[in-house]
């Protein structure tokens, strides 16, 4: 298949998914559409082929081959750049905002245990234990867990192993989004009543003080170029996986100590936070690693998609339950309301910008002063962003590195 074809074609897909997404307000996620297409593109695709035979649609028929996604070459310069974006993701942690935001970190992590928990004791019982684990990486994180896993699944030819996660993914996003934005409402309105009963008083931050730790960071010279911070970056990148080869014998996913690194290098000054923004290559990158999680779809035959119906709803049932009674016994203790640990720990299924998105929106629709939409939001927005990191970038990432090698 043409190269440029085939890349122009994913474009347009995403051109697509981004823009139902945005119409629905993110109940849709792009994700979810895009896996949508592809899913319906795949399984269609003889049957399409037969039905244009001879006709003047015949050139464009066998559009959604197999060497759809190989042919663009995204996939690989995906696989390539997953390093990149692991450190990026690294350097996006403040630790002086977590150490601020202790308790809704320890609520973060305690939702992913409680995820991984529960279906490793129960889900067990439903589906070998690959498709557990899977789940575990689809239910607590994002791409990178997802990519993870399945290039464990792929290497030993677990075809539906690797997609089940892609299925989980497109869907978890419809369950999160409502089930936390009934959550946050009733946080919001808790603390709108203790706002008007004097008990909640909002000092707004001087900007100059949000910014100070950003006075220490000296990134390296060369790093001023996208070459140079590309050049920078590969380093990591190529260190994490020697480390994790000679140090911990694979054990250690080389994605979590790129990550690490990724924290460590913004702390010390030598990379700056965001460290692939302003990259002219970081869009690309992006979408790379997003063009990866589709792969296994053109593979996976009808049959198998039918099999993992059951998987996949008990690994809904399951890991959800197992998130929010983590997170409310966690909320419990730390002196949080109920639904905002609950809400803490649903980040997990969405990650930022929902985390931002669902906390602007929530604010608005509950505040009726600006002041009041302005207290709601900055008791609810600080926490929601870094539930975020703590569940999908930091837990997620070192939990599904660590369990992916038990795929066998």
């Amino acid at each position: 298949m043409n190269s440029v074809y085939s890349f122009t074609v994913i474009m347009l897909i995403w051109v697509i998914s981004d823009y139902v997404s945005k119409k629905t307000k993110s109940l849709l996620s792009s994700l979810f559409v895009a896996s949508f297409i592809f899913l319906i593109g795949f399984k269609s695709n003889a049957f399409v082929v037969d039905l244009a035979r001879g006709s003047f649609f015949e050139p464009i028929a066998n559009t959604f081959s197999k060497d759809l996604l190989p042919s663009s070459s995204l996939q690989a310069f995906g696989i390539t750049t997953i390093g990149f974006i692991i450190v990026h993701l690294g350097t996006m942690i403040s630790l002086d905002e977590l150490k601020r935001q202790y308790k809704t970190f320890i609520i973060g992590v305690s939702a992913v245990l409680g995820v991984t928990v529960t279906l490793f004791f129960l889900g067990a019982y439903f589906k070998e234990l690959n498709y557990v684990i899977a789940g575990i990486a689809a239910l607590t994180g994002a791409t990178v867990s997802i990519v993870i896993v399945q290039q464990q699944a792929m290497a030993l030819g677990l075809v539906s192993v690797a997609a089940f996660p892609v299925l989980i993914a497109a869907f978890q996003g419809l369950v999160g989004f409502p089930l936390t934005t009934i959550l946050l409402k009733k946080e919001a309105r808790r603390l709108q009543t203790e706002y008007r009963n004097g008990n909640l008083v909002y000092v707004k931050k001087d900007e100059a003080d949000s910014n100070t730790n950003t006075k220490r960071f000296k990134p390296l010279p060369f790093m001023k170029t996208t070459s140079g911070s590309l050049f920078a970056i590969g380093v990591v990148v190529l260190l994490s996986q020697q480390l994790s080869l000679r140090l911990t014998n694979g054990f250690l996913h080389p994605l979590v100590i790129s990550l690490l690194f990724g924290v460590f290098l913004r702390e010390i000054g030598l990379f700056k936070p965001n460290v692939l923004s302003g990259i002219d290559a970081y869009g690309m990158m992006l979408l790379g690693l997003l063009i990866i999680v589709f792969g296994p779809l053109s593979s996976i035959t009808p049959a198998q998609l039918v099999e993992l119906i059951w998987p996949l709803t008990i690994t809904f049932v399951i890991g959800i339950a197992g998130n929010i009674i983590f997170s409310a016994i966690l909320g419990k203790i730390l002196n949080y309301s109920i639904p905002m640990a609950i809400s803490i720990g649903l980040t997990c299924l969405y990650g930022f910008p929902g985390t931002m998105i669902l906390s602007q929106e929530v604010s608005k629709s509950v505040g009726e002063t600006p002041e009041e939409i302005e207290v709601i939001e900055a008791n609810i927005l600080p926490k929601m962003v870094i539930a975020g990191f703590s569940t999908v970038t930091i837990t997620s990432v070192i939990i599904t590195g660590l369990i992916a090698k038990l795929i066998i």
